[in-house]
């Protein structure tokens, strides 16, 4: 049986087949995955009101393709107090955000219980706001430095009333691309090792994967492959987030970003291979607003949120240090063709616009 016969009868693909599907025209590979897209969510396509927050920018890790630690080309090294980050949420708060994502670099000085309690006085000051927060290489690195199972920071994220966790830090599983751009960082087996746990506790998470950098094709697949095993094990992730690497300021001197037409295919491929993660979501602060929402035809049905504020991204040269207001939001999603969706962080729909 061909590929296309495959995709007319929407069988679950292989590696095999899945690498052919780059071989395929743009076109075609929307076809499949529209028709899937369409099938799960019609012409909804989903955002939430949130803010991120990146507490600080200080990293023990030293990753060649990140912009955003201090510990090398950046001397402005920051780190947030408290009562920063609380006034940060208070004034978020009062924009109806319903989510705070917390996720930063691999501070050795700030202390496990520094961002434990951040947690819990978040928390307590604004329990309807959910809380998405530590990525699973930071956990690992929180686990590492403190001699403590993955287990054992798990438990007290959850206890200090950490809601979801964000996908970050998977970038490419092929420990041979990880060595490259990001060696001494949490492996692949142990990234998807802390998200089966967190899974296990009853809590949900995202994955992400980072393309466009010196991966190849086949590495793509095989990331999402691993990621579609563990999902049939667990049922855990609510999305999966292909994030374009962003080309300035860091050590992989990629010249050449990839163009629409692979960033597109690859949104595609992702849905159609995924036939077990109900979202794909077009981060719009890696893929810039108009190709996320293009993307939407290409098997997405999400394109993040409002953000407010971002560093990470636009530390390597994306326009998302702002944010983008909810309004244009809605009247961008409006004016592509398809149906506004507020949600929250676990893809409960809010109000539909």
């Amino acid at each position: 049986m061909n590929i296309i016969e495959k995709l007319e009868k929407q069988e679950r693909l292989n590696y095999e087949d899945a690498i052919k599907l780059y071989d395929l025209d743009l076109f075609t590979l929307a076809e499949y995955a529209n028709k899937i897209r369409t099938d799960k969510h019609g012409k909804k396509t989903y955002f939430n009101i949130n803010r991120h927050i990146n507490p600080t920018n200080v990293c023990k890790d030293v990753c060649q393709f990140c912009a955003y630690s201090a510990s090398r080309k950046n001397p402005d090294q920051w780190t947030m107090t408290h009562d920063e980050i609380l006034e940060i949420v208070k004034n978020s708060s009062k924009n109806d955000i319903k989510e705070v994502h917390i996720v930063s670099a691999h501070n050795p000085h700030t202390g496990l219980q520094w961002y434990m309690d951040v947690f819990r006085k978040i928390k307590e000051n604004f329990p309807a706001i959910h809380v998405k927060a530590l990525t699973a290489a930071e956990i690992h690195f929180l686990s590492t430095e403190y001699n403590l199972s993955y287990q054992e920071i798990i438990d007290m994220m959850i206890k200090h009333g950490v809601d979801s966790m964000p996908g970050g830090g998977a970038e490419i599983f092929d420990e041979k691309v990880r060595k490259k751009i990001c060696g001494g960082k949490v492996t692949s087996e142990q990234w998807l090792e802390i998200h089966r746990l967190w899974h296990t506790a009853g809590k949900k998470s995202n994955a992400t994967m980072l393309f466009g950098h010196v991966e190849d094709r086949n590495h793509r697949i095989d990331h999402m492959i691993r990621l579609r095993d563990l999902q049939d094990i667990t049922g855990g992730f609510n999305a999966f987030i292909p994030l374009v690497y962003q080309t300035e300021n860091n050590y992989l001197k990629v010249k050449e970003p990839l163009t629409g037409q692979e960033i597109l295919k690859t949104y595609a491929i992702a849905r159609i291979l995924l036939d077990n993660i109900p979202n794909i979501k077009a981060y719009w602060a890696t893929s810039t607003v108009k190709l996320a929402l293009i993307a939407q035809e290409y098997g997405a049905n999400d394109v993040d949120g409002t953000i407010e504020k971002e560093s990470i991204q636009s530390a390597a040269g994306a326009t998302s240090a702002n944010g983008i207001a909810q309004l244009e939001f809605v009247d961008l999603i409006k004016n592509s063709g398809f149906i506004p969706v507020e949600r929250d962080s676990i893809y409960n729909e809010i109000k539909t616009w």
